[in-house]
């Protein structure tokens, strides 16, 4: 839900509560005020009956609602003394209507010729139920017709005052660390839009310098450290040449060796960790899966069967992605090796690749590993002392750099289930 209708829905609600309280106010306003005038009617009707019977005290014996609103009959002294006028809702029947229709009646007490008086003068007033009902449907009128102006509102005019919000937004979808470039932003006089460009060139320009920091800093580090690992590798290598060595000393320089060897491979992990993190391979092509599986597979050949462990690759569809060439072979070079480094002797891996997904299986450990750790950073068996733990690390920064999905399960073999849609 966009940001216009978002705020459409809670004012409409809000809209609801204050038309609710709003019409039971009126309400109640307008029956007073009905009231208050027909009591004001009713007043000066008491008044020119009264008049009437100071003329004509024959009248008092003609009085009755049923042909008159207004009914005379003459009370004792004593209850004529403490009454008070007195004014209250009633129910009359009409012939027009054939029903009890709601009056509105006066009760009072006069004098004339020292005798006393009462007399009810009635007036007919608003049915309840037939006001609430005209009310209601025109407070939904009401209503329905605030919400269609509040939706053209927004669709009109706000939408246009918050042209520049969606206008960065949409380049700062657009923008890109890789392409070393700032982001413009456009013209606005509304000064929260204002502060918000200010914001946001301050934080791009400051990515930006700093991914051109850490881009520098892993290439030099890639040329920096290789290079004299490199060097110290040789130069171990041409000393265990050397015949004069014992066989303790040729054990401690293998052992050495073994170290660099590690180290190289763990500096080249972390290197290109950093690379995809930085998103610094940014070429895609389509590729399939299927054919650069085959590749892998004849290339791992002699390393599978150094470790006695038979793969299998079932083919049920083509699988084609658009992704990086070299990330595509690490990504499966990683799982392929992962697959067999981590096997037992006479074990095997199964390749399944259908249109959508790739799935892994392969013997091993007989215990599940823990599925939340087994992508972490430098997580890895205990057993395989060579491993610098960051492969499944590379796979899963690879598969989160475009969106893939990988999961992990164990059944009576371990599976590693790369989905690509």
């Amino acid at each position: 839900m966009n940001l216009l209708n978002y705020t459409l829905k809670y004012l409409s609600v809000a809209l609801l509560l204050v038309i609710s309280i709003w019409a039971v106010l009126f309400y109640f306003n307008m029956i007073d005020e009905v009231q208050d005038s027909l009591d004001d009617g009713l007043e000066n009707s008491k008044m020119l009956v009264i008049q009437r019977v100071e003329k004509d005290s024959g009248i008092i014996q003609r009085s009755g609602f049923s042909e008159h609103n207004y009914e005379i009959k003459e009370v004792t002294e004593k209850s004529g003394l403490k009454f008070k006028d007195k004014y209250q809702d009633t129910l009359m029947y009409t012939l027009n209507e054939e029903d009890m229709e709601p009056f509105r009646m006066l009760t009072t007490v006069f004098n004339k010729d020292n005798k006393y008086y009462e007399m009810k003068v009635v007036s007919s007033t608003v049915e309840e139920d037939d006001l609430v009902r005209s009310l209601l449907y025109s407070l939904i009128w009401l209503y329905a017709a605030i919400l269609i102006s509040f939706f053209v509102i927004n669709h009109l005019l706000l939408r246009r005052i918050w042209t520049p919000f969606y206008q960065l937004l949409r380049r700062l979808k657009a923008f890109r660390l890789d392409q070393d470039q700032g982001i413009e932003t456009g013209n606005t006089e509304v000064k929260e839009f204002k502060e918000l460009n200010v914001a946001v060139k301050s934080l791009v320009a400051q990515s930006v310098g700093t991914y051109g920091s850490q881009k520098q800093f892993i290439e030099n580090a890639a040329h920096e450290l290789q290079t004299p690992l490199a060097i110290s590798l040789n130069r171990l290598e041409l000393l265990a040449e050397n015949e004069d060595l014992s066989d303790q000393h040729l054990e401690a320089i293998g052992q050495v060796i073994g170290t660099l060897q590690r180290l190289t491979r763990l500096n080249k992990s972390l290197l290109l960790l950093s690379k995809i993190e930085n998103k610094q391979y940014g070429d895609v092509a389509l590729l399939s899966i299927n054919t650069l599986m085959k590749t892998l597979i004849s290339e791992y050949e002699d390393f599978a069967q150094l470790k006695s462990v038979q793969v299998d690759l079932k083919e049920e569809g083509l699988l084609e992605v658009a992704m990086n060439k070299d990330l595509a072979a690490i990504l499966i070079s990683n799982l392929l090796k992962n697959a067999i480094t981590h096997n037992i002797v006479g074990g095997t891996v199964t390749l399944s690749i259908s249109s959508q997904r790739l799935v892994i299986s392969n013997t091993g450990r007989s215990a599940a590993l823990d599925s939340e750790q087994v992508f972490k950073r430098f997580k890895k068996d205990s057993h395989a002392q060579s491993s610098t733990g960051l492969g499944l690390a590379i796979v899963k920064a690879i598969t989160d750099l475009y969106g893939f999905d990988i999961q992990y399960s164990y059944t009576d073999r371990h599976h590693l289930e790369l989905n690509f849609r």
